[in-house]
């Protein structure tokens, strides 16, 4: 008789016990107060049908719904254990008298259809809600929520003006804005017409191989209840030292190189920021009708906090309806991206403290919901403020009717040297007194040798770039990085609102780029980054054409606005950097006037940033007095 291995079966049981403790602990009170209905094959107008998963009040009464759509793997199951995020998210929900429905976007693990990550069909959002709403549990009220890209499609369906889509929470919704102004980043995808490598390393985690196995079209129900349990349709992809991988080159080969899955990366790399394809699909564009209530939180070190508040900004200046107008409420934290939940008593975001920043965002949410969901007079549109942002260095949220506060004035501070800037140890300074002389200061950009990204307002880049405030003083000793600073502060001074810097630039090259960074700097010298943005030379009249320069000639570059609410106290100083390069938040300008995508040798640029009585170059801030 074969000898039982006695300390495995007690493992094993031990094990099992965990699973069940866990299951328990997690299902079994949401099972107690919900009606649990996974695996739903909704059906869209085309007959794509989407995985859904609804939790409803065991009540005979209809409720409202709170809806949640997303790209990402929510199934309950995974590895053989239970996971709790969404199961918590919906126990929390039902017991405040609310369904809870999560459904992944079509062509995402257990829904039918082609996923494309900008170009899904605004209908799914519109025939979710459509089905919803007839449901007999309903009360034909839907408030959507989700952060990234549980979020990014909801402001484009919210122009379908569904009567059931009555309220928005869209949290860190960068990925969502298409054109905004003056702001083309075509979700995410570009910053002044510069490249964002976060979705070259986001979609090789993401897109999903078009050869990968699919499960037979038309699965019945009770077929994927059983295979979730030990199948959820997730690839796994093998880690990637993305910090070595996004510098390979040409940029269009990244993923391939890393023998990525195949996918959509490649035709997405070679738009333009004006491309007719970023029309198509579910961005949203600043000619689109919004007519929703909207409660919208941004973070001051997230990837797109400057056209998210312009989003913000926009609806309340466009939207038709005054009642739309007056239901738009905004929250600006001082984290990284989807950081809200994340704050403590002593919140750091890099190496920076910020304080206490917390902030009872749930509690907030649901008050917010429950006045439009359920019709509860809690007179949250009255007592909560318009706008709440956290201001940093005083490390306290403030309020105001309006973003930028309305006592916000723009200040102008010119750049000014000896024709010497280059690095921290040379002699560039930041003056309210406009220049006379010209003395421009001049490096070199290499793309072989880019300056490299430390800190700053970015996600999703695996561990090439680690975002938030970090101490610039070793990166601004490079020669190729002009640092303009002001005389240290008489008084304390509050900056809170848009930030804008117009540069006069000459080079040999037909095109290149120009990068400012805004930091706060420390009577002992540390000098933390509040923001940055990027500007390609070739699009400065415009992201309809391009614009090459000539050798010798001074051009004026506006670049796209920066935003911080940050207190320099008295003895700290302004500091602006300027550069070419900010590599890999943004991709490298190969100098060449090509498309930088498709090219694998770049020139070196000699640029000169002119800064006198004709060639102006500034920053202005807006100043806040108390």
């Amino acid at each position: 008789m074969k000898k039982l291995n006695l300390p495995l079966i007690l493992f094993l049981l031990l094990f099992s016990g965990v699973l069940m403790a866990q299951e328990k602990t997690v299902l079994e009170p949401l099972e107690e107060v919900a009606i649990v209905d996974q695996k739903v094959m909704m059906p869209m107008r085309d007959g794509v049908r989407l995985a859904t998963d609804i939790y409803r009040p065991k009540t005979d009464q209809p409720v409202p719904i709170i809806f949640s759509r997303t790209p990402y793997n929510f199934n309950s199951y995974r590895d053989g254990e239970l996971v709790t995020r969404t199961l918590q998210s919906a126990l929390d929900a039902v017991k405040k008298g609310y369904a809870y429905v999560v459904q992944n976007e079509r062509g995402r693990f257990f829904s039918e259809g082609e996923w494309d990550i900008l170009g899904v069909p605004l209908t799914d959002g519109y025939d979710a809600f459509e089905w919803m709403s007839k449901q007999p549990w309903s009360n034909g009220k839907i408030g959507t929520i989700g952060c990234s890209s549980t979020a990014e499609w909801q402001m484009a369906v919210a122009s379908l003006n569904h009567p059931a889509h009555t309220a928005l929470v869209p949290q860190g919704f960068g990925a969502g804005v298409g054109r905004i102004g003056d702001y083309y980043e075509q979700g995410n995808w570009y910053r002044g017409g510069a490249g964002q490598m976060l979705f070259t390393a986001w979609l090789y985690g993401t897109q999903h191989d078009p050869l990968a196995p699919k499960l037979p079209v038309g699965i019945e129900q009770k077929d994927l209840l059983r295979l979730q349990r030990f199948y959820d349709m997730a690839p796994r992809y093998p880690r990637v030292d993305w910090s070595e991988g996004l510098s390979h080159l040409p940029v269009q080969d990244i993923i391939k190189n890393v023998n990525g899955p195949m996918g959509i990366y490649e035709e997405m790399i070679t738009r333009k920021p004006n491309d007719p394809k970023w029309y198509e699909g579910g961005l949203f564009h600043d000619d689109m009708d919004f007519e929703k209530p909207a409660f919208w939180f941004v973070s001051w070190y997230d990837v797109a906090s400057s056209p998210n508040l312009a989003m913000y900004n926009h609806i309340i200046a466009n939207a038709k309806e005054q009642k739309t107008k007056d239901s738009q409420f905004l929250i600006i934290g001082p984290t990284l991206h989807c950081a809200f939940l994340r704050a403590t008593e002593n919140t750091i975001v890099g190496e920076r403290s910020v304080g206490d920043a917390r902030l009872p965002d749930t509690e907030i949410t649901y008050k917010w919901f429950d006045y439009w969901l359920k019709g509860e007079d809690n007179g949250i549109l009255e007592s909560m403020p318009k706008v709440q942002y956290f201001t940093m260095g005083i490390n306290k949220w403030q309020s105001s009717d309006t973003w930028p506060p309305k006592e916000a004035k723009m200040e102008t501070f010119f750049l000014d040297s000896k024709g010497k800037a280059n690095s921290r140890l040379g002699d560039g300074v930041l003056t309210k007194k406009r220049p006379g002389r010209d003395n421009p200061d001049t490096f070199q950009y290499d793309p072989m040798d880019p300056v490299t990204s430390y800190g700053g307002n970015v996600c999703c880049t695996g561990n090439a770039v680690q975002g938030g405030s970090f101490d610039q003083q070793e990166m601004e000793l490079r020669e190729d990085i002009l640092v303009y600073t002001s005389e240290p502060l008489a008084e304390g001074v509050e900056v809170s609102g848009f930030i804008e810097a117009k540069l006069f630039l000459s080079s040999d090259v037909k095109d290149t780029d120009l990068t400012i960074k805004l930091i706060d700097v420390y009577p002992d010298g540390r000098a933390y980054n509040l923001d940055e943005t990027i500007q390609r030379v070739r699009y400065r009249e415009g992201y309809e054409k391009e614009v090459f320069m000539e050798e010798g000639k001074v051009y004026e570059v506006n670049m796209t606005p920066m935003s911080t609410s940050n207190y320099f106290e008295k003895g700290h100083r302004i500091r602006i950097e300027v550069s070419s390069s900010n590599f890999p938040r943004f991709d490298r300008n190969m100098n060449t006037g090509g498309n930088n995508y498709d090219e694998t040798e770049g020139v070196v640029a000699t640029n000169s940033i002119h800064h006198s009585s004709r060639y102006p170059s500034s920053i202005s801030l807006p100043i806040v007095k108390r």
